[in-house]
């Protein structure tokens, strides 16, 4: 009988990860664990030298900077988008992105549709992403978006209403983040996919 466990990537640097983002555009990661989260964003964004915009909509990552946890790197800019200065902001970062390479971190999903409570405006919202992500791979960028989220037997993962769309679409990448022992972990949802280790 073959040996059917899925292929295990050392990648202490994410360079194998930050080539996997490339693939499809935009990229979700899952994650049940908000310090898990916050633990893999630094991380990536050490490891990327190109700007960086950073749209922080739970405040994790901004209170980490400000308490002096995370140090903050001289390549990113952090936006705190509320739902009255929304278009502003996301025009602000869609210049942006058209016109070089960045990587945009969206954190988090769960903090988009919490801002955005009705179903037309999650649809707002979907549009918004997928015209990020269009404009993304005219440039090579990478968008990238967190999403606190949790299994249901039966079911999969489960996001907020709006959410189902996105992980849905073939265009996107769905990763699942958790900590095993001492590594951060992540993997496609699906099974026997690639396991990456940091």
């Amino acid at each position: 009988m073959l040996d059917k466990s899925p292929e295990q990537i050392l990648d202490g640097k994410l360079f194998h990860i930050q080539n996997e983002f490339k693939e499809k555009i935009p990229n979700i990661i899952l994650c049940s664990e908000p310090f898990h989260k916050a633990q893999f964003l630094s991380k990536l964004i050490n490891s990327f030298e190109k700007p960086i915009i950073f749209v922080d909509l739970d405040l994790l990552y901004t209170g980490y900077v400000e308490s002096g946890m995370i140090k903050k790197k001289n390549n990113l800019t952090i936006f705190h988008p509320t739902k009255e200065n929304w278009e502003e902001k996301f025009t602000e970062i869609i210049t942006k992105i058209s016109k070089e390479k960045f990587m945009v971190i969206i954190d988090s999903f769960n903090g988009i549709y919490n801002m955005f409570e009705d179903l037309e405006s999650a649809i707002f919202i979907n549009s918004c992403i997928m015209l990020l992500a269009s404009l993304g791979k005219d440039t090579d960028s990478s968008v990238i978006i967190t999403a606190m989220a949790r299994k249901k037997e039966n079911e999969g993962w489960i996001l907020t209403p709006g959410g189902k769309q996105i992980i849905k679409s073939t265009k996107t990448g769905v990763y699942l983040l958790k900590k095993i022992e001492n590594d951060l972990i992540i993997r496609e949802i699906e099974e026997d996919s690639k396991i990456f280790k940091i």
